[in-house]
């Protein structure tokens, strides 16, 4: 089927160039392709909210941050997002079985393989993959500030902070049941994976209607390494220091307001953050082996 698609580029995500996308797109697509590059903060968003009405798909070219800014316009339409992967992490893309090559990635949209996945919201503001509180959310801040990009620069801002960031206390409150947890970090999962294939929540699905609220107890330094494995071979759901719990309606409150990462992209939150769940509100078109189905 010939789609009517626009395919929205984000020149600068995971510090890769995409001078090459365009003519991989006129080579390899088979529907009739529209391209715009984005200029800055919300031009993709903005770009993807008036092609609703206008194109069949619109396709991210980018990392999970412009994903999220170009599903945040499609949730609750008909229109089909499409992905590029050309991020840092590329979490719900791996999720989703969409290839990391650009070429292959590219070819797949001529698919018809489209799902119909779950999506969510932190204090309104929606996510697609995993938002998080916590060290993840502090380093998705340092992150922010580095001139170079990439999964080497990610790593070192970690090692970097982990010797110096404390743990929080975190009054958890998950579909009216009550957790008291000291935390190093909150992950609110609807894919299992951060990024880079390390999986916080093994068993998560982005179509059960539930997200997987992980929390991250302290730990020794020197277990670190153990929890990073654990991470990339899918066992983290059964660390002592790992603990999982599933919930539609969620409600964070902390001390006093401090990062919040959604997507990977970090801001500055209330101390009190409210996640809901929002079940089959986006088509996306997934990779040929994808089957998640709860």
């Amino acid at each position: 089927m010939k789609r009517k698609t626009l395919f929205i580029i984000n020149p600068i995500s995971g510090g890769k160039k995409k001078d090459g996308v365009p003519e991989l797109v006129k080579t390899h697509f088979k529907g009739d392709a529209t391209i715009v590059f984005t200029t800055g903060v919300s031009h993709a968003h903005e770009v993807a909210a008036a092609a609703i009405n206008e194109y069949d798909m619109v396709v991210a070219v980018g990392g999970d941050g412009t994903i999220n800014e170009i599903a945040s316009a499609l949730v609750g339409s008909k229109t089909i997002l499409g992905v590029v992967p050309c991020g840092s992490g590329n979490g719900l893309s791996r999720f989703l079985q969409i290839p990391m090559d650009t070429e292959a990635a590219i070819k797949n949209l001529n698919s018809g393989n489209i799902a119909m996945i779950d999506s969510a919201r932190a204090n309104g503001k929606p996510f697609f993959n995993m938002a998080g509180m916590g060290f993840d959310a502090h380093i998705s801040e340092v992150f922010s500030h580095e001139k170079a990009r990439g999964f080497i620069t990610y790593v070192k801002s970690s090692l970097q902070e982990i010797v110096k960031y404390k743990p929080q206390d975190y009054h958890i409150e998950i579909d009216g049941k009550v957790y008291e947890r000291r935390a190093f970090m909150l992950s609110f999962a609807n894919s299992s994976q951060y990024g880079n294939n390390a999986h916080v929540s093994p068993q998560a699905s982005v179509q059960d209607g539930l997200l997987d609220v992980c929390i991250i107890k302290p730990f020794p330094l020197y277990r670190f390494p153990e929890l990073v494995v654990r991470m990339f071979n899918k066992t983290a759901n059964k660390s002592s220091f790992v603990e999982i719990i599933c919930g539609k309606h969620i409600v964070v409150k902390r001390k006093a307001k401090g990062p919040l990462h959604l997507d990977g992209e970090p801001e500055i939150a209330e101390a009190e953050v409210k996640v809901d769940i929002l079940p089959a509100s986006l088509n996306i078109l997934v990779g040929g082996s994808f089957n998640n189905v709860a």
